[in-house]
């Protein structure tokens, strides 16, 4: 048999190669016998307690294991075993006397997986994991067995006393409490036939820090035990049966990896400073409060672009208040005192939001987006404002308006945030009323103007993949022009350079919160040029410390006043290369 190659998607990365352990998940028999409709129902409740018992043991020993946020998703399991929505329907098939427990759990739980399986978007259809994984223990619970993959790993300790080999698993799924309970000193990585990268399972992987691939498809039914396996996370590469040659370039890789792992490891503890004594804030971007524990392994400073756009996706009816604020009180709480700038939404041009029904647009990226329509949709954009306000009592919160063009409409949302105020407080409810405001500044007319925004505005933050684009009239998705899209043109760092100074004379900060600012060749000019803050994925936030802390913040001064005098991008580029190649 040869080689297999196959893609997917890279849920965890990194490079395992090992055995691989194939895991075909036992069906499990469920008897016709039904007792009295009394004594089955008496069997579901007292597996629901086994099953509530054995969740909050997982809960803790994943808490400590890996941390609060993995830990909440088994408290999650455990208000689902309570649901009354799960729960109903099971003691009403049971009441009617025809069924067992665990058909009646086996029916339930797999019509209520199946739905959610249907429903539009990648996170509500992984959801369906969880009821799964949830029906699995309460069957586990009622037959009065040990989980499968409990069994599982058991063997495979067994057989590793003789055949010392570390191993890949492979299977068609795996649910959040197998991949909670790995054990990472003998399972080196994952690969299964379906799941997403947003799922549990991935998130637990990334945990671990164990390489993982998910959505392979029927290709894994090749995979017999014993197989060679290479992992490719990072690139979301399967490789079954290497040759001799791709064994070695992989083999290279991942000790490449595991140095690289190893040697940036120690960065997450130090502080971001220039070698001359100059401090930098080194934060974070993210889309989704389940991000906040990867900002924090890496040491990440805080947060320094929360979109919320993620509460408006995927869904028929708009958020309501409680829903908002209990997303944005989590980042604040999980974030523990550190920072976080949350964005009102910035829906429009390249970002759809079905639910509002918006017209179609000849030129999108200049029409009906961001700033504007939340100040033309005035209970949407009140109810997020209130929202965000609460949420500033649980923590260092900040807020940040997107795309604003003129001292109007700056003036204009603020009018708004002084309504959610006064709303909240008439209600007695708690809010920072000295939460800090700034905006985004993402447009030439606001660049220009920043010193009319920096004296009224507590910090201004740099969005610089529009910038660039509204700069250089230059749609970056367009591959006939997408070369006029240039970081480093004189312009863009002219109206950077403009907004820093501006903002520096006001006694405010700036930061910057687009691809540029995690930029390698980027990020020596811009500490020159005076930028206080970078926000960035958090997969770059050790790198980006790395180079900071190598750097002498008066030299990249004079390399950023050099580099301003220049004609044209590649020039400053070659300007930048030859003088920070060592």
């Amino acid at each position: 048999m040869g080689t297999v190659r196959v893609k997917g998607i890279g849920a965890s990365a990194g490079v395992a190669i090992a055995r691989a352990q194939v895991w075909k998940k036992q069906v499990q028999k469920i008897g016709q016998e039904v007792k009295s409709p009394e004594e089955e129902l008496a069997r579901f409740k007292t597996a629901c307690e086994q099953g509530l018992s054995g969740l909050a043991t997982l809960y803790e020993q994943t808490r400590k294991r890996l941390g609060q946020k993995e830990a909440d998703i088994f408290q999650a399991h455990m208000m689902l075993l309570q649901d009354p929505e799960l729960i109903g329907p099971i003691e009403m098939l049971l009441a009617a006397g025809n069924i067992n427990a665990e058909a009646a759990v086996q029916q339930v739980t797999g019509e209520l997986a199946s739905l959610f399986a249907s429903l539009d978007g990648e996170y509500m259809r992984e959801r369906a994991a969880d009821i799964r994984d949830v029906g699995q223990r309460l069957l586990f619970c009622l037959q009065g067995t040990g989980t499968v993959w409990g069994n599982l790993q058991g063997s495979a300790r067994e057989e590793k006393k003789t055949a010392p080999d570390s191993l890949i698993v492979v299977a068609h799924d795996l649910s959040p409490s197998d991949t909670a309970q790995l054990d990472t000193g003998l399972i080196k990585g994952f690969a299964t036939q379906i799941g997403g990268g947003t799922s549990h399972s991935a998130i637990m992987a990334r945990a671990l820090g164990i390489p993982a691939i998910v959505g392979l498809g029927r290709a894994l039914e090749q995979v017999e035990d014993g197989d060679l396996i290479v992992l490719d996370g990072t690139e979301g590469l399967f490789c079954l049966r290497p040759d001799e040659k791709e064994l070695a370039f992989y083999e290279q890789k991942r000790a490449d990896w595991l140095r690289e792992k190893t040697r940036q490891a120690r960065w997450a503890e130090l502080p971001t400073v220039t070698r001359d004594g100059h401090r930098i804030e080194l934060g974070a971007n993210i889309g989704h409060p389940d991000e906040c524990q990867a900002v924090l392994r890496v040491g990440g400073e805080g947060i320094g672009l929360f979109r919320s756009e993620f509460l408006f996706m995927n869904r028929d009816s708009m958020p309501d208040e409680e829903e908002q604020f209990q997303a944005y009180r989590q980042v604040a709480h999980d974030m523990n005192g550190k920072p976080v700038v949350i964005r009102t939404l910035d829906i429009g041009g390249d970002k759809e939001l079905p639910l509002l029904n918006l017209q179609k647009e000849l030129n999108p990226f200049l029409g009906y987006r961001a700033i504007r329509l939340c100040l033309d949709r005035e209970e949407m954009f009140l109810t997020q404002l209130r929202a965000i306000l609460r949420a500033s009592h649980y923590g260092s919160v900040k807020l940040m308006y997107p795309m604003i063009a003129t001292l109007e409409e700056w003036r204009a949302a603020n009018r708004f945030l002084a309504e959610a105020k006064s709303t909240l407080t008439r209600a007695g409810i708690p809010f920072d009323p000295a939460i800090q405001v700034g905006l985004m500044i993402e447009v030439p007319a606001a660049a220009l103007v920043s010193d009319l925004f920096a004296r009224e505005a507590d910090f201004l933050s740099i969005g610089t993949n529009d910038l660039i684009q509204y700069t250089l009239a230059c749609d970056r998705m367009n591959e006939q022009i997408s070369g006029l899209y240039q970081p480093f043109h004189p312009a863009v760092l002219r109206l950077i350079q403009l907004v820093i100074e501006a903002a520096h004379r006001h006694d405010r900060r700036v930061s910057m919160c687009g691809e540029m600012a995690a930029d390698p060749l980027a990020i020596p000019l811009l500490v020159g040029m005076g930028l206080d803050g970078f926000s960035m994925n958090a997969s770059s936030v050790l790198a980006a410390r790395e180079l900071i802390n190598q750097l002498s913040f008066n030299e990249m001064k004079d390399l950023a006043e050099a580099a301003l005098q220049l004609e044209g991008q590649e020039q400053v580029k070659a300007l930048l290369l030859e003088r920070t190649r060592n």
